[in-house]
């Protein structure tokens, strides 16, 4: 499913965000976006955050699910 897809790839974005913070202390997105509290990084993170709550499903979705769904 193409949002599966797409929400994975924003919850590995985050994910490598967050590892370059704890690595260099570098927040890619704040750099970007001028600061952690502007009103873009703050909806980035927004996105990433739902992004991320997205994937949680598909950690619960029966197994036939998925295998009809990845030869799609």
């Amino acid at each position: 499913m193409l949002l599966d897809k797409i929400a994975l790839a924003l919850a590995i974005i985050g994910g490598l965000n967050w590892g370059v913070i704890g690595l260099f202390n570098f927040d890619l997105v704040a750099f970007i976006c001028g600061g952690s509290g502007t009103w873009l990084a703050r909806i980035i993170y927004a996105i990433v955050g739902l992004a991320a709550l997205w994937c949680l499903t598909l950690l619960f979705r029966p197994e036939e699910n998925r295998a009809r769904h990845s030869h799609a």
